[in-house]
């Protein structure tokens, strides 16, 4: 029984040493970057460039607070040179140089990346040379991640480069270098280089990624950095949110606005309005103004003339005017009687 005993306790020791030190993780999170993630190029004692160098994304120095090159070189974000905002990404950059540096379990690898095809998980190098194509298969996962932890230098040939298979995210993939980086000559080179001196990028290599170096110098020589594509969020956000939104706000709005509003206001205003109006200002303009000021003139007193004690004179001269008729006449009666007795 005791030698049963040995054989397990040996069978499981064994598997504790394959499972901890040499096999590659298939379900690695993401390192963080925190603020280094919006700068291209982040450099501790300077950056300095030659040539038409385009950066997608920031540039900053720390504690250095010099850029010589730029321009010609372009920034597409901003530059930060010795500044708060600089310091700040120079230390979330040590934080996740610590945390890609102590990543378990690892698979060892040979100093030789090129002619490799490697599927997601942590690799352990002593020192890292690429001459040729290095191949990274996702597997399908665009969310894979590839943490490559290199004890010394990295160093690639002219005209190497790292290509993707199945849908890999050059911005889950890390370089976490113990001393420097160079990249050679046309080299076609992905993911988030984090070194712990200094980065050289010879003349035209390209770079989807960061360079980020922590207490030297990152060297620029006609190079494009462009920021590294994200494929996560491909799956799960696309089926949640088109499905809730448009249910829900379709049945609720159309049937209570269109159903209310056209009853009532229809009923009421029509019969209110309609009838008080036409009663009242019909009746009422129509009488008083006709009655009274037809009345008022109609009733004036114009022989005011004779208001004034003039009662008695008409009669008066009504007499006067009958005896100078008479007088006439009788006085027209002598002088007839005189000619025809003269006759």
């Amino acid at each position: 029984m005791s030698a049963l005993t040995a054989v397990a306790a040996g069978g499981a020791a064994v598997a504790v040493l394959i499972f901890s030190g040499t096999g590659a993780s298939a379900a690695e999170a993401p390192v963080n970057l925190g603020t280094a993630a919006n700068f291209s190029v982040l450099a501790g004692s300077t950056a300095t460039n030659t040539g038409p160098s385009f950066l997608a994304q920031s540039l900053g120095v720390s504690p250095g607070n010099t850029a010589p090159g730029f321009p010609p070189g372009i920034v597409g974000g901003e530059i930060h040179l010795g500044d708060a905002v600089a310091l700040q990404a120079k230390n979330d950059l040590t934080t996740a140089y610590n945390d890609a540096a102590g990543r378990t379990p690892f698979t060892n690898l040979p100093a030789e990346l090129g002619g490799t095809t490697l599927t997601p998980g942590v690799y352990r190098i002593g020192a890292a040379q690429l001459t040729g194509t290095l191949t990274l298969n996702s597997q399908n996962d665009p969310a894979a991640v590839f943490i490559f932890q290199i004890d010394s230098t990295l160093i690639t040939a002219s005209n190497s480069s790292v290509v993707f298979i199945n849908g890999a995210s050059p911005c889950n993939v890390y370089w976490q270098v113990g001393s420097s980086a160079t990249i050679g000559t046309g080299t076609r080179f992905m993911g988030n280089i984090l070194a712990q001196t200094s980065i050289t990028m010879n003349t035209g290599a390209t770079l989807q990624g960061r360079a980020l170096a922590q207490t030297g110098a990152v060297t620029l020589d006609t190079n494009t950095i462009n920021a590294p594509v994200c494929l996560q969020p491909t799956g799960t956000p696309t089926s949640t949110p088109t499905g809730t939104p448009t249910g829900t706000p379709t049945s609720t709005p159309t049937g209570t606005p269109t159903g209310t509003p056209t009853g009532t206001p229809t009923g009421t205003p029509t019969g209110t309005p309609t009838g008080q109006p036409t009663g009242t200002p019909t009746g009422q303009p129509t009488g008083s103004p006709t009655g009274q000021p037809t009345l008022v003139p109609t009733r004036t007193e114009l022989p005011v003339t004779g208001g004034r004690g003039g009662g008695g004179l008409l009669p008066a001269l009504t007499a006067v005017g009958s005896i100078a008729v008479a007088s006439g006449a009788a006085l027209l009666l002598l002088l007839r009687r005189r000619r025809q007795l003269e006759s």
